[in-house]
């Protein structure tokens, strides 16, 4: 029996082998029902908004990666404020701190963040957070914006125990990835089964976070199957009914992203 699966973030756009066309037949022969295209510049956004247009199973999120933050002039967010209200756009994002790789100051990161929290409350958007090295700052930006108990998503979610005891009291969605099956992982798992079911989705970062098996290749869409999977075991439950969880989940974490 094929389950309906999601994918809540994927970067359709960057896969070097596969077309867009090619990973969404893959996807469906796979089971997916619903895929988030994720934009991380304006460029990247514009395309999903483009993708989100002709594929009834997609819908796009649009904004600026906290490691491209420098990139955010007010002309470049004026145009992520545009997009954002664009038919098909279901979130801000990925948008948040990257504290791994210093590529762009902290400061400009969270100037960028902020900014563009701004513009999700202004389209009533839900908000797609990166967050790497750096929960602190970003839960605290978070409720100083006043997202507490609002529609937010932790994209590729990585926090502690101690996190996610605050993440989860805010009612925040918690996206699991590839990563979570990786045999180096065992502490995101025993965070994965902590997370309750009702703020749990699924993910795959494609083409990045290949899961185990098909590590050292690219990543798409398909292989959440695998990630679905994992987390079931992980969590005693049975991969049917959490499915169907992921999906409700996904549909009350994103309004607007299918029927």
């Amino acid at each position: 029996m094929t389950l309906p699966l999601v994918d809540t973030h994927c970067h359709l756009g960057h896969h070097a082998e596969l077309s867009v066309a090619a990973q969404l037949e893959r996807a469906r022969a796979a089971g997916l029902v619903l895929l988030v295209d994720v934009g991380t510049d304006v460029g990247s956004s514009a395309a999903a908004v483009a993708v989100a247009a002709t594929e009834p199973d997609v819908v796009a999120a649009v904004g600026i990666h906290p490691n491209d933050a420098a990139a955010a002039t007010p002309e470049a967010l004026a145009e992520i404020d545009r997009l954002a209200g664009a038919d098909g756009v279901v979130a801000v994002g990925e948008i948040g701190l990257d504290r791994y790789r210093d590529r762009t100051a902290p400061a400009v990161q969270e100037a960028a963040f902020r900014a563009q929290l701004a513009i999700a409350d202004r389209h009533d958007r839900t908000v797609m957070i990166h967050c790497r090295d750096a929960w602190d700052d970003c839960v605290r930006i978070l409720e100083d914006e006043g997202w507490a108990g609002r529609r937010v998503v932790l994209h590729c979610y990585s926090g502690d125990p101690a996190t996610t005891a605050r993440t989860v009291a805010n009612g925040w969605f918690h996206s699991f990835a590839g990563n979570v099956t990786f045999t180096n992982a065992a502490a995101l798992r025993e965070v994965a089964a902590l997370v309750p079911t009702g703020l749990l989705l699924t993910e795959t970062d494609a083409p990045f976070l290949t899961p185990h098996p098909h590590r050292g290749t690219p990543n798409d869409p398909s292989y959440v199957a695998l990630t679905l999977a994992r987390l079931a075991e992980v969590r005693g439950e049975d991969p049917a009914a959490l499915a169907a969880a992921v999906l409700a989940n996904a549909r009350r974490a994103l309004p607007g992203a299918g029927a």
